[in-house]
């Protein structure tokens, strides 16, 4: 179970076609986000099946997958981590977190951090200390900030907001879409769960004022339609 197999089986399924409307809708030109990406054209359910045959595959191999420049090596690297960290014992889910904070930013596009963080750095944060997910949010690299907040959608799942609230405070004015994005969801998330608790955050010094307008619509995406135009209309 060598990375190269994996390489080798995955490049198998490339789809040019494909591969050109993916570089487009993960923003691959000059000056966008995923500027430079490679896609074979491999959509993700063809991705999973390849990572079935290979869930044993050691994580020194899996490391070799994770640099590679090819998205969907990338995305294969991380579904299989995620495996590797699920079977492991304590010590070899500390090796798999160790070895994804290490590799943060190599997990440089939205759906390559967000079908992973959580799985690895949420559930290993869940009893430790969190200060980890505040250095990734307070960094620069965009990718590290959507960990940060993605990560603790493990800690959404079991009631526990507390960090989603800070780390959403602390990127409520960042610059891109694609933290505007992530922001709104994991709030929606929490008020799918306790609608009161994502209310108070909202209307908390007018913060539902204060974040950008498309980190507002995905958070209150799911309240009844009275309440999302007074949001919107900030009449709330």
């Amino acid at each position: 179970m060598t990375a190269e197999n994996f390489r080798q089986e995955l490049k198998s399924l490339s789809n040019p076609n494909q591969a050109f409307e993916l570089q487009r809708f993960f923003k691959t030109g000059i000056g966008q986000y995923g500027e430079g990406d490679i896609f074979w054209g491999i959509k993700v359910p063809l991705t999973r099946n390849v990572v079935k045959k290979y869930r044993k595959m050691p994580l020194n191999e899996i490391a070799q997958l994770i640099t590679d420049p090819v998205h969907e090596v990338r995305m294969g690297g991380g579904f299989l981590l995620v495996e590797c960290y699920k079977q492991a014992d304590t010590t070899g889910k500390k090796a798999c977190y160790d070895f994804y904070i290490s590799n943060a930013s190599r997990f440089n596009n939205w759906d390559l951090v967000d079908m992973t963080c959580h799985h690895i750095v949420g559930d290993w944060l869940w009893d430790k200390d969190r200060k980890p997910l505040y250095k990734l949010a307070s960094g620069e690299n965009l990718w590290e900030q959507r960990i940060s907040i993605i990560s603790t959608f493990h800690f959404i799942r079991k009631e526990d907001f507390n960090d989603s609230f800070e780390i959403a405070k602390m990127l409520l004015n960042h610059k891109h879409d694609l933290i505007h994005k992530a922001v709104g969801w994991m709030l929606r998330e929490i008020g799918k769960r306790n609608p009161l608790a994502e209310t108070e955050f909202l209307v908390e010094n007018d913060r539902y004022m204060q974040m950008p307008r498309t980190m507002l619509r995905y958070a209150i995406e799911k309240y009844p339609e009275k309440q999302r135009q007074a949001f919107l209309k900030g009449e709330f």
